[in-house]
């Protein structure tokens, strides 16, 4: 008469996870190897991260210890474009400037917004919202432009 074995049963059916040997392990036992693999990680990246530090500071060292301590009266002063200062270090700028460049800041980056919306525009099923969304943005840049426009601002003289 034969000998008949039981028909192979996965692993998963017994309740143990597959890929694994079946063997149980301790609570300890398994707890301990996550954290060390967890801990590992974070270990590699304080290692790194020191050697970036330590880096750093020797080439901060180093340039301090290698460079000529020469002082003189021209390292003293103030240095703008090759120019020697004359008078004293107040001058009076027009605020007029800052704001034509606040305002070309402000439309540089808005127009950048338009090419996503753009690309989402040309999606199909997206058309209609992201029309009204693009002309309530715009509607806010044509208000801030009006205000600017109204109080003077964009006029040079």
């Amino acid at each position: 008469m034969e000998h008949l074995s039981p028909p192979a049963v996965p692993p998963s059916a017994h309740g143990v996870p597959p890929g694994t040997s079946g063997v149980p392990l301790s609570e300890h036992g398994d707890a301990v190897s996550l954290a060390s693999g967890y801990f590992h990680a974070y270990t590699l990246v304080g290692v790194i991260t020191a050697a970036g530090v330590l880096f750093v500071a020797f080439a901060f060292a180093a340039g301090r210890l290698l460079r000529p301590v020469v002082p003189t009266r021209e390292k003293f002063l103030t240095y703008e474009c090759g120019v020697d200062p004359v008078g004293e270090g107040w001058a009076h700028t027009q605020v007029r400037y800052y704001v034509y460049a606040f305002l070309y800041v402000i439309f540089a980056v808005d127009s950048i917004f338009l090419f996503p919306w753009a690309t989402v525009f040309a999606a199909p099923g997206y058309g209609a919202t992201t029309l009204v969304e693009m002309f309530v943005f715009l509607g806010f840049l044509a208000i801030g432009l009006l205000y600017a426009w109204k109080k003077g601002v964009l006029e040079w003289t």
